[in-house]
């Protein structure tokens, strides 16, 4: 939803002229400018205001949570069309366009393609995001490397898939690049990995954090992208463990990395590939425990061997994957207003990279979609299971898919006091 705000009659006539621009989800709240806009923030997606600039930051700034939440703001002040805040230079041009202004607009307002890929992916990011970024908005040829096909938001036009003139290279990937560190590379690393710990009894823990290193030094694995570890029940006492966790950073936060455990007989009867005759009676605790927990993690999704055991004193590592999957999002707009539309649904149109819908339900929602975004009207759990990002709109109470699906599925209420 984009909020127009505006005081005194002349300024509400031109909020009016505007909204008609800006498309169905405009809206000009009646009453006092305030109390409006503090009712309406958690729903806004976007915000124009026709006050002037001072004022404007005074008015919002209580409100104001979260760089990727909170909504774009625009300020019209003068004979300028100024972008406040979160990212909101094209609707600044827009706007500038509509009314014939200047727009203002910097690359600090704006958030890079790259900040919404991390955020989606739950990722960590190295390299020069800035410098990449300020490079997409400029239009220059950006190649993207996405070798174990995660489902990426939209991205603008000049970032490639393939290509040799690129000037900069994202790679999403979970693995460690082979050869020297690289100029002009962002690596954007998701939190795939679980990593099986079996032990001895009384392991220390230096022994431990040598075999943690061997995953990323012989396995070329990144190990920032470990998603949790897992063990055997009876090994959670072991002091040795957690402390090398704790070394490694991954134990002082259980949310970040945490310790699943599993009894010995349903370790015994996971296929591994490389089972050994334990002491224990079980034929693998490392690998064992990685798939079983990389499968419980993925809710049912497909897993698949990182890196085969590593042995240490006392200790042996493995590491499961949890593969990617496209994601399917329905989204039902329902019989209310735009004014009533969730951020939920909001944003799940915004991470979609292609949008499937009939022209009059896409209609409803194009202001909202990123530069990039694909549209089609049917196909949705196909391009779904082909490893895309989806959302499926429909005008009722959300659309019907019926039968299994192989992605990921989410249904998303699309406006307030929908049942």
């Amino acid at each position: 939803m984009i909020g127009v705000f505006a005081s005194g009659e002349r300024g509400r006539r031109a909020a009016v002229e505007l909204a008609g621009f800006l498309g169905p989800d405009a809206v000009v709240p009646d009453g006092p400018v305030g109390p409006a806009v503090r009712r309406l923030w958690p729903l806004l997606g976007s915000a124009v205001f026709f006050l002037g600039t001072g004022a404007v930051v005074r008015l919002v700034a209580p409100l104001v949570r979260d760089e990727r939440s909170d909504p774009g703001v625009v300020c019209v002040d003068g004979g300028f069309a100024v972008a406040l805040l979160g990212g909101a230079d094209a609707l600044a041009e827009r706007v500038a366009d509509v009314l014939d202004l200047q727009a203002v607009v910097t690359s600090a307002t704006a958030d890079s393609p790259l900040d919404e890929l991390v955020e989606l992916l739950d990722a960590t990011v190295e390299g020069d995001v800035a410098g990449c970024g300020e490079a997409i908005r400029r239009g220059e040829p950006v190649l993207l490397t996405n070798p174990l096909g995660f489902p990426l938001p939209a991205m603008p036009d000049n970032v490639l898939a393939s290509g040799h003139d690129a000037a900069w290279t994202v790679l999403v990937d979970d693995r460690v690049p082979k050869g020297p560190p690289k100029e002009r590379v962002v690596r954007v690393v998701p939190r795939t990995l679980v990593v099986g710990v079996g032990s001895s009894t009384g392991v220390p823990a230096s022994a431990v954090s040598a075999a943690l290193a061997r995953l990323q030094d012989e396995g070329g694995l990144d190990l920032r992208a470990i998603r949790a570890f897992a063990t055997l029940d009876r090994k959670v006492a072991e002091q040795g463990i957690a402390d090398a966790l704790e070394d490694w950073g991954f134990w002082h936060d259980s949310t970040t990395a945490p310790l699943l455990t599993y009894p010995g007989e349903e370790l015994a009867v996971i296929p591994v590939p490389n089972p050994a005759e334990l002491a224990i009676g079980i034929p693998s605790v490392a690998e064992a425990a990685a798939l079983r927990g990389a499968v419980e993690l993925s809710g049912g999704g497909r897993v698949e061997i990182a890196a085969e055991k590593a042995k240490g004193a006392g200790v042996t590592v493995a590491a499961a994957r949890v593969l990617p999957r496209g994601r399917l999002a329905l989204v039902g707009l329902g019989p209310g207003g735009a004014d009533e539309r969730t951020p939920r649904a909001e944003a799940e149109l915004r991470r979609a990279s292609v949008v499937v819908g009939s022209e009059e339900c896409v209609a409803q929602v194009r202001h909202l979609l990123r530069p990039g975004t694909r549209v089609r009207v049917d196909g949705a759990v196909r391009l779904a299971e082909a490893g895309a990002a989806v959302a499926f709109v429909d005008a009722g109470a959300g659309p019907v898919v019926t039968g299994p699906v192989r992605a990921d599925v989410v249904r998303v209420t699309g406006v307030t006091g929908q049942l």
